[in-house]
């Protein structure tokens, strides 16, 4: 798992301008956001009616992933927090329009204005601690509440993504249906290795028929039902990657301040002359409330 990139660094450190026109000029990125970006487009059930929908490419990079809607005759919006990939996207001249923010701060955007969204090989970022005040479960909630908001009443989101365990997936998916969404994770080729694509399928508003998960494609390209059980997933924790920070910036929570730990702080502010109280049989209780 260390070819990862959101294991490397930040989104906007590791796409400067050397990675973003790599990433671009690549035929084999080229290909796979294509086929990518076409079976999310296929996952929304756009209405065939021949009016153009404002669809949102969240992570849209240098704009491989917009092709598709621009193709089908679809207006989009694209958001990305790396500037330099979105640089290569004004230098490529993409149809749509183009907006520098990070989605983990939620999505700037007017409420019910988007009527589809689309996101390639990117939700996975939000479980990573780039800075001491990103928080994963924070930052999803951020993202998927701005989401539900700038969506019309109906509209579908399909997001492809690379969970890196069982537990990161749930706790993508849950964050999703706290929001108000409905809807659940579609597998292609859930028996395959190198062909298994995942995509987070989901419905703005309440359950309903409408709202069902779609099946994923087989080996054959025909529909297959994804079994769980069958996908041997052996590390079962939420990966919220630190990247080997220093022990010393990594900070306490409150369910680590034991009374050891408090009699040793009392002891290193001591040596610094501070005035600290004395240490009684009370020392590292947990304080009521109230009275």
């Amino acid at each position: 798992m260390s070819n990862r990139p959101e294991l490397l660094a930040p989104p906007e450190i590791y796409y400067d301008d050397a990675e973003a026109c790599k990433y671009t000029s690549s035929s084999r990125i080229i290909e796979i956001q294509a086929k990518l970006s076409e079976r999310a487009l296929e996952l929304l059930a756009l209405p065939d009616d021949g009016v153009p929908r404002l669809l949102l490419d969240i992570g849209c990079g240098s704009g491989l992933s917009g092709e598709t809607p621009s193709e089908n005759g679809h207006q989009w919006i694209g958001l990305d927090i790396s500037q330099s990939m979105l640089d290569v996207a004004l230098e490529q001249e993409v149809e749509g329009d183009l907006l520098l923010s990070d989605m983990g701060q939620g999505l700037p955007l007017r409420t019910g204005v988007i009527d589809g969204a689309i996101s390639i090989s990117a939700i996975q970022w939000l479980c990573n601690v780039d800075k001491t005040s990103h928080e994963p479960r924070l930052r999803l909630k951020a993202f998927f509440g701005s989401l539900y908001r700038c969506l019309s009443r109906g509209a579908k989101a399909a997001f492809q993504m690379y969970p890196e365990n069982v537990a990161q997936r749930e706790l993508i998916l849950s964050s999703a249906m706290r929001a108000g969404f409905a809807g659940g994770v579609v597998v292609d080729y859930p028996h395959s290795s190198k062909m298994r694509k995942e995509f987070v399928v989901l419905t703005c508003g309440p359950p309903s028929i409408s709202s069902s998960v779609p099946q994923g494609k087989g080996q054959d390209g025909e529909s297959c039902s994804d079994d769980e059980s069958s996908t041997n997933e052996e590390n079962q924790t939420v990966c919220i990657s630190d990247r080997h920070r220093p022990k010393k910036k990594q900070k306490v929570t409150k369910k680590g301040r034991t009374r050891e730990w408090v009699l040793k702080r009392k002891e290193k502010r001591r040596r610094k002359g501070n005035v600290v109280p004395l240490d009684t049989k009370h020392t590292g209780w947990k304080r009521k409330a109230r009275f």
